[in-house]
């Protein structure tokens, strides 16, 4: 059998993993994950989360604990196997009854996030996998964040974020996440458009290994607008956004017809699309990998992933919740900080 990968340093990478929400299926697809030895050969663990909701995750799965627990402290000293920072400071969070948006769950969720995040930023992780949160518990908990994004832009200081979601060769990053369309209206620039394009670019070198990577961008308006006979979005901000690409030195196309860009034919001509708004890249995503898709953060200058789901509250509890998505998302987390580990290597 191979040595499993390593970074630089000779260990394997340190992966954070926040639970997510208490009530949802996070801890329960967190232990099914991990719960593959082959999986934890990979690297090295740190769980941000409740060590008794995992027990029961893990005994409802049928799954013998592969941890051990350490009261969360503020550090994370992993040499090998899996840790879980036990916030058992927090006020206890119900696992039984009725599930759904709860404040003391979602006052927890947001404490595991934020110190994976701070730990992510400060160096001591090499990734970060963020389990689902629900965002109402967030708010009823007085957290007033859209999400995992905006909190990580925040905390990370930056204003230049964007996802990308990873369906095996699909690669699919968004203009604009979580906006009704009505409001896209006002926020539709030729910045908004590029942003996403010079991201995506960025990432497809240095996490994927694609030296000219080429980008094919969607247009908002059906058909693309048509020669402006549906619209006239793609004139005045797409086209101008993908010169300004263009004169970059980026390889890009479009805008494209978004009814075709996602056939076969037309996917395998890129290394990525850019979609301009939720529902068009997320519809698209979700049919071609419902149970693998991963979310990645793009902007942070560190490697953050996410399964492509939700808390699913109304099968959370019951054994019955598919973990693809968030074994595809710590793999993914993987190979992400060892391709950026063996591009600081390259440039020494």
């Amino acid at each position: 059998m191979s040595a499993p990968p390593s970074n630089t340093n000779g260990e394997r990478p340190l992966i954070g993993i926040s639970m997510g929400d208490p009530l949802g299926i996070g801890p329960e697809i967190l232990v099914k994950a991990l719960g593959d030895a082959e999986l934890r050969r990979r690297a090295r663990f740190v769980i941000f989360g409740l060590h008794d909701v995992l027990e029961v995750a893990a005994d409802q799965a049928e799954i013998n604990p592969f941890w051990w627990r350490e009261p969360y402290d503020q550090n994370v000293r992993v040499g090998s196997g899996v840790l879980v920072a036990d916030f058992d400071e927090l006020r206890p969070v119900r696992t039984n009854g009725v599930r759904g948006p709860d404040p003391a769950a979602g006052h927890a969720a947001f404490r595991f996030v934020e110190e994976g995040a701070r730990h992510l930023r400060s160096g001591a992780l090499d990734a970060l996998v963020t389990a689902p949160i629900c965002k109402e518990a967030w708010h009823q908990a007085n957290h007033k964040f859209q999400g995992h994004t905006d909190l990580l832009a925040q905390r990370f200081e930056t204003r230049r974020v964007n996802m990308l979601f990873v369906a095996g060769p699909l690669r699919v990053a968004l203009a604009s996440d979580h906006v009704p369309l009505f409001e896209l209206h006002n926020r539709f620039t030729i910045g908004l458009v590029h942003q996403p394009i010079d991201l995506l670019d960025h990432a497809l070198r240095e996490w994927f290994g694609i030296e000219r990577p080429h980008i094919g961008v969607l247009g908002l308006n059906p058909h693309a607008g048509e020669n402006g006979t549906l619209g006239d979005e793609e004139h005045r901000i797409i086209e101008p956004a993908l010169a300004l690409a263009r004169n970059a030195g980026l390889r890009v196309s479009g805008p494209l017809p978004p009814d075709t860009a996602f056939i076969p034919d037309v996917v395998r001509r890129f290394d990525g699309l850019v979609a301009m708004y939720h529902d068009q890249g997320l519809i698209p995503v979700k049919m071609h990998a419902f149970h693998s898709a991963v979310n990645v953060t793009l902007g942070l200058g560190a490697v953050r992933t996410s399964p492509d789901h939700g808390t699913a509250f109304d099968i959370a509890g019951r054994n019955a919740a598919n973990p693809g998505s968030m074994r595809a998302a710590v793999d993914l987390a993987i190979d992400l900080a060892l391709a950026r580990q063996r591009q600081r290597a390259a440039a020494v």
